[in-house]
């Protein structure tokens, strides 16, 4: 099966048409977003870092937390998953096994950044950007580790922020001479900038936009017409349960009560629908009370 998604990810992206990637941290938000009819998904590494964690995206998340919210995630959703590896989690060689692990817990794509560790979250200030030399060496061990040819490589880059965006591109280039399948560049500021850096490379581009970030959050279809081939929002659903958390428990504390807030409660009924709630009660009925799947 995530041989499957892989390649069908694949064709998607050679199709032309540009694929909205929404960014989800655990499997409850990957079956909403699945339910909502997207095609693919990205687990993202800020979002795993605030949910699981309660912590800022600076690089405490691990390896090992990654891989087990991906493998968590492709266990509830059949759709293709692009995974958030960071700086690869050390050097060339952590990042060939960390391709190698996220891979087997059911990555379609793996992102790799140009960041030094502990790395930053790609709206923050203060990022600092290891050698290209040593992110080309880290490309090459990505796609030497991949077990499934159809396993794509997505390259970022977060050096505009520190060499401007004429490096940045150049990085991007050498990227994809060493191998990456996608082309990131992080955090442009300007829509001349967004609009010329897809035209500067054949690869297909990824776009990333957050909310109150520094990327002009244009339509999905004014980033198709610019020509990126995916546009990530890695952080709405996150930042969507926060504000839909505060709002709730704010109102709870303040009333003692619900009252005030249930429009903006999922019902008791909706709840049981995302989580599928159905079919587990009628597998039980088939192992308890003797009927057929």
């Amino acid at each position: 099966m995530r041989g499957m998604n892989r390649r069908r990810f694949k064709d998607r992206l050679a199709s032309g048409k540009t694929v909205l990637l929404p960014g989800v941290a655990n499997p409850l938000s990957a079956r909403v977003a699945a339910d909502l009819g997207f095609e693919a998904l990205y687990v993202t590494g800020a979002g795993v870092a605030n949910f699981e964690l309660g912590l800022p995206d600076i690089g405490i998340l691990n390896l090992s937390d990654m891989a087990q919210a991906v493998e968590r995630i492709a266990g509830t959703t059949d759709l293709p998953l692009v995974v958030d590896a960071d700086t690869g989690y050390g050097n060339s060689v952590s990042c060939y096994h960390a391709v190698r692990r996220l891979e087997a817990a059911g990555a379609a794509a793996i992102q790799i950044e140009d960041q030094v560790f502990p790395k930053r979250c790609g709206h923050f200030e203060g990022k600092e950007v290891a050698p290209a030399e040593e992110m080309t060496g880290k490309i090459k061990a990505a796609t030497d580790a991949r077990r499934d040819e159809n396993t794509l490589i997505v390259a970022r880059t977060d050096a505009k922020a520190t060499e401007g965006y004429e490096a940045a591109i150049e990085r991007a280039a050498r990227y994809a001479e060493a191998g990456a399948d996608i082309l990131f560049v992080e955090a442009l500021t300007s829509e001349q900038e967004l609009r010329d850096a897809p035209t500067r490379n054949p690869l297909p581009h990824l776009v990333n936009v957050v909310h109150g970030g520094k990327t002009p959050p244009f339509p999905a279809s004014e980033f198709e017409a610019m020509g990126y081939s995916l546009v990530l929002y890695a952080n709405a659903a996150l930042q969507a349960a926060v504000a839909g958390m505060q709002h709730v428990l704010g109102a709870l504390h303040a009333d003692g009560s619900l009252e005030k807030v249930g429009d903006r409660l999922a019902g008791f009924a909706e709840r049981q629908r995302v989580v599928r709630t159905h079919e587990w009660d009628a597998l039980r009925k088939v192992y308890e009370d003797g009927g057929t799947v």
